[in-house]
């Protein structure tokens, strides 16, 4: 066994987006010395955001690597350690607990989980290069940009019909793409759709390429019945709305977890089922998703863990 595996840490955060950087500048600052694991996307779904216009304290807006990059370097003036690797399994049947990488592990009296989530895609070539140019899949997040012009939603359930509303606000016509000949959206939030006329509902509807070098300039959409494929250059942002996936999977078999994956936290916490492991950001939030409440989530995670080592300690 190596050293590192050996030294036991207070507080280990796996992951580094807005939720795992603000919990280890919590932890920092009371000096836990935290050690962040960063996981295969370092900085989190922010990375393949281009301006970030609704994150406090940023008058003219921020491009998300920029707003990560500025988190990263705040944490680590306080003594943040980083590792550029990723959590593989972990072992909740001693404490303190130990964890496995994908380049070895080691063991922690406290763990603090704000692994994300991630959106899912067509898995398009062009969609996966254009996302942050006119690709996204956070309504909220990047709205605004498409005043005036006509954008396409993909998907068929609550999120899409969501999406499309709130688009509706920006966009000078919302087209939704649904890939059957009917939604799984619930009913009172299809009827909010058939009955905002600036959305157009396209049954059996399929993005088959997204159209554009630098800026989406058109979709290529195939038709369910006949299969024909018809460029859309109308369009000019495509969102989708198809769902998103935990990064929970080295985690959910030792804790609560939904049927999707999500961990469950206690009411008005960030701990989960197993004493000393909290969970924040959108690895257990698949209602906000976003930057803002990550973080938030993630100073309670920081919080909540000094707290439990004090209790701890004390006896408690």
């Amino acid at each position: 066994m190596s050293a590192d595996e050996e030294r036991i840490e207070d507080v280990v955060i796996f992951g580094s987006g807005p939720a795992g950087l603000t919990a280890a500048l919590y932890a920092a600052r009371a000096n836990l010395e935290p050690v962040v694991y960063e996981g295969v996307e370092p900085g989190g779904q922010l990375m393949t955001t281009t301006e970030v216009e609704n994150f406090p304290g940023f008058e003219n807006g921020i491009m998300g690597p920029e707003l990560m990059e500025t988190m990263r370097k705040q944490v680590a003036r306080f003594g943040t350690r980083f590792v550029l690797d990723e959590c593989t399994g972990v072992d909740f049947s001693e404490w303190p607990y130990r964890f496995t990488t994908s380049q070895g592990g080691g063991r922690a009296r406290t763990i603090i989980i704000a692994t994300g989530a991630s959106a899912k895609y067509l898995g398009l070539e062009n969609e996966l290069r254009l996302r942050g140019h006119g690709v996204s899949a956070c309504a909220t997040c990047d709205g605004f940009f498409f005043r005036g012009v006509e954008i396409a939603v993909v998907g068929g359930g609550d999120s899409a019909c969501e999406e499309a509303s709130f688009l509706s606000r920006f966009a000078s016509k919302v087209h939704m793409l649904v890939r059957r000949d009917a939604m799984r959206a619930s009913k009172i939030m299809q009827q909010r759709v058939f009955d905002n006329d600036k959305i157009e509902i396209h049954w059996k509807a399929e993005v088959v390429d997204v159209l554009g070098d630098e800026q989406v300039e058109g979709i290529r959409v195939r038709n369910g019945d006949t299969g024909e494929e018809t460029d859309w250059r109308h369009i000019k942002g495509l969102f989708l709305a198809i769902g998103h996936r935990p990064n929970s999977g080295p985690f959910i078999e030792h804790l609560d977890h939904d049927e999707t994956g999500y961990i469950i936290t206690k009411p008005d916490s960030t701990a989960t089922n197993v004493p000393g492991v909290f969970a924040c950001g959108d690895v257990q939030d698949h209602t906000f998703r976003q930057a803002v409440t990550a973080a938030g989530t993630g100073c309670m995670a920081a919080l909540e863990a000094e707290r439990w080592l004090e209790a701890r300690a004390a006896g408690g």
